[in-house]
């Protein structure tokens, strides 16, 4: 039997640390799967970095995760997802081997959100740039307005763990200002990078009542079920045996420490050298 038919873990790719948040609405959702998650911390941030720099390193990590037995991958990240992970599914992928995303997931359920069809998005650089979200809830909800705004402070701010820090709420206040300004009808905001769940405290006090916050992490978790049953083949080599590994390509203790701010818990990563 080849190896790409074994049932192996499911990969969870980040950049960094945002992507776990996603994997423990993941974990929630779906707790007897095996997984592996790999932070590429060492090249971290992404969000800042050029279309064709994020995809070679994303690939990168995913064909690690591959190597490492994993079937199924999801990008944790909206930056590698807005910007790699299209060209990785219709040009890189091996016989046998899923890459799935954050964006769509969202995308395709914002619509229960909003009664005004007016949503904003708050999101890294990288992300806004790349418009995925505009092009995939357009075509998905036409009727659906959308409104971006790039938050460059925000992910520094959560690394640094300054999550009720001045800065933090200087910060956050100025750009929710800002995206209101520019769209005053918008009845729900959306969370575009798996950083933001962690400032959700501060958002909530400058964010209007009526307005709805949307974080992903449940959205994906959903998602990523509904896809199990919908394929079933994929679901087959997915491995059950509730073991979880944590990989980063930068220092473990240093992931160790930080991570247990977004999972919530202690984990014991090790290091892994992904570049050719």
């Amino acid at each position: 039997m080849s190896n790409q038919h074994l049932a192996g873990p499911i990969g969870i790719f980040d950049s960094g640390y945002g992507g776990l948040t996603v994997f423990q609405e993941i974990l929630k959702k779906l707790p007897d799967y095996d997984y592996i998650y790999l932070g590429d911390n060492a090249r971290v941030p992404y969000g800042t970095r050029s279309f064709e720099t994020v995809y070679e390193y994303t690939k990168e990590c995913v064909f690690k995760l591959f190597d490492l037995g994993c079937n199924l991958v999801i990008l944790a990240c909206n930056t590698a997802s807005a910007k790699a992970l299209r060209t990785i599914q219709q040009h890189d992928l091996p016989e046998g081997k899923k890459v799935l995303g954050v964006i769509r997931p969202t995308s395709e359920v914002v619509d229960q959100f909003t009664k005004t069809k007016q949503v904003g998005i708050l999101a890294t650089q990288g992300t806004v740039n790349s418009e995925s979200y505009l092009i995939e809830i357009n075509k998905f909800h036409p009727d659906i307005q959308v409104f971006q705004h790039a938050c460059p402070f925000w992910v520094p701010l959560v690394e640094n763990n300054e999550l009720d820090s001045e800065g933090a709420h200087y910060f956050i206040q100025q750009d929710i200002q800002q995206l209101l300004q520019d769209a005053p009808q918008i009845d729900s905001i959306l969370l575009a990078c798996t950083h933001y769940p962690l400032l959700l405290p501060i958002i909530r006090k400058y964010v209007p009542e009526h307005i709805n916050i949307i974080s992903q992490g449940a959205l994906v978790a959903d998602s990523l079920e509904d896809y199990l049953k919908r394929h079933p083949e994929v679901e087959e080599i997915c491995s059950k045996g509730k073991q979880l590994k944590f990989f980063t390509t930068d220092d473990p203790m240093d992931f160790n420490e930080k991570a247990e701010i977004f999972f919530g818990k202690r984990i014991n990563s090790k290091h892994l050298k992904v570049q050719p």
